[in-house]
């Protein structure tokens, strides 16, 4: 399976601006399907704010007389089984937002309409370099690219400022030793979930390891190695710092939830979580900073996951010209500009860059951006996140059990996923 892997060099240019281009024009005429058409769209949990959604909702409406759209808020855990399902019945959603590392495995399954001559119309050639490659499987372009990110650094100005501490930190050292200052008299230093694995696989990047590796034609879990294991326990070094709960994800409660209560000094997200905490403590506009996730060395950012989502529209839609309508709504223009200034994430066209440019936490992405990584590239690595073995192994590791014989445990799982033929 191909992972989504945004170039540091795309992320950057997208951050500073780049000269605009022609873009093609959005689609004004009701939907080629004829007659009142109601279009289910999946869209995952936490990709956009209610604001965005709801705009593109209305707009969509309203150019597109007599068709309704019933976009459903779907949940990451367990979303690989889901899709698949959907992909093999009669009564699939009409457009669903997928993973960048889910595409290939969905679009194995022969579930996924082909969009190949759609690109040319949807501007193609502008998509950023290394965005669109995810979607497009043997030649043929399943998935369209929707937006990319990678996570930062969000915290509190006015904690920081308490603290005493004036600038934001460059090294892990020099993060813990700050986290652990903030970490104290009813504040946490840092709010992280035990069971934020991609934040784990930075830590585990930034030692010289990997998620699993390949040997010849066989796929090996690698969490059993020293590096992983180091990860591992800098990850616990800095989840101690904080109240996070170790059996869950970010989600389980919102952590911008918990953010928006003011006593969390900082978190791990998108830049676009910040919009999440403000619209939930509308007191702490302003008070936001952001800075890259610190590295081993000064010099050098901490490892990041940069990806994102691609549309696709399910082979067994009743109406895939309208379905067709909603990707291009989503991938143009007046969708991908309100995206990006809302939630900072990178727009899906390099002629869509320059309205990232004065963004704090753009700024800090694109810097986190040039020490980038993808997921394993093999077709079953969506088996791995959905069978959620990183995230147990997390919970157990954080809960006292041994990191060497949990990372042996995990491994073996990841080496059998990896190694299934379908």
């Amino acid at each position: 399976m191909r992972s989504r892997f945004l170039t540091a060099s795309a992320v950057l240019a997208l951050a500073a601006g780049l000269t605009a281009c022609g873009s093609t024009p959005e689609s004004t005429t009701p939907s080629a399907d004829a007659g009142p058409v109601k279009l289910t769209v999946w869209v995952m949990r936490d990709s956009f704010t209610d604001g965005v959604i709801s705009r593109f909702k209305s707009d969509f409406e309203a150019r597109h007389q007599g068709t309704t759209l019933d976009i459903q808020i779907q949940e990451w855990d367990g979303i690989g089984q889901k899709v698949t399902s959907a992909l093999a019945s009669n009564d699939a959603p009409d457009v669903i937002e997928v993973g960048n590392t889910q595409v290939a495995e969905y679009a194995a399954s022969g579930g996924v309409k082909d969009l190949t001559d759609k690109v040319a119309e949807l501007g193609g050639t502008d998509w950023i370099p290394g965005l669109a490659e995810p979607g497009k499987i043997d030649g043929r372009q399943f998935g369209i690219p929707w937006y990319a990110a990678n996570r930062v650094v969000i915290y509190n100005k006015d904690l920081f400022e308490k603290a005493g501490i004036a600038a934001a930190p460059k090294t892990r050292d020099e993060w813990i030793e700050v986290t652990t200052k903030l970490n104290k008299g009813g504040t946490q230093g840092i709010y992280l979930p035990g069971q934020n694995w991609y934040t784990l696989a930075g830590f585990i990047w930034d030692e010289g390891g990997d998620l699993a590796v390949r040997e010849g034609d066989q796929w090996k879990g690698a969490l059993d190695t020293p590096q992983a294991i180091a990860g591992i326990g800098f990850y616990q070094k800095l989840q101690a710092l904080g109240e996070g709960p170790r059996d869950s994800d970010e989600a389980k409660p919102p952590q911008a939830d918990v953010f928006a209560k003011g006593d969390v000094a900082q978190l791990i997200s998108s830049p676009g979580g910040a919009t999440a905490i403000e619209k939930a403590n509308p007191e702490l506009a302003g008070k936001l900073g952001f800075f890259p996730i610190p590295g081993k060395t000064a010099d050098k950012p901490g490892a990041v996951f940069t990806g994102g989502s691609d549309l696709i529209i399910p082979a067994a839609s009743k109406n895939p010209d309208a379905a067709y309508e909603v990707v291009k709504a989503l991938a143009g223009e007046k969708f991908q500009l309100d995206m990006a200034k809302e939630m900072s994430y990178v727009p899906n066209k390099a002629s869509f860059a320059g309205v990232l440019s004065g963004s704090e936490g753009a700024a800090a992405m694109a810097i986190g951006a040039t020490n980038g990584h993808a997921t394993p590239n093999s077709p079953n690595w969506a088996a791995v996140e959905a069978k959620n073995v990183i995230k147990e192994y997390m919970t157990k590791v954080l809960t006292g059990g041994d990191p060497a014989t949990e990372s042996a445990a995990a491994s073996q799982v990841i080496t059998d996923i990896l190694n299934t033929k379908s």
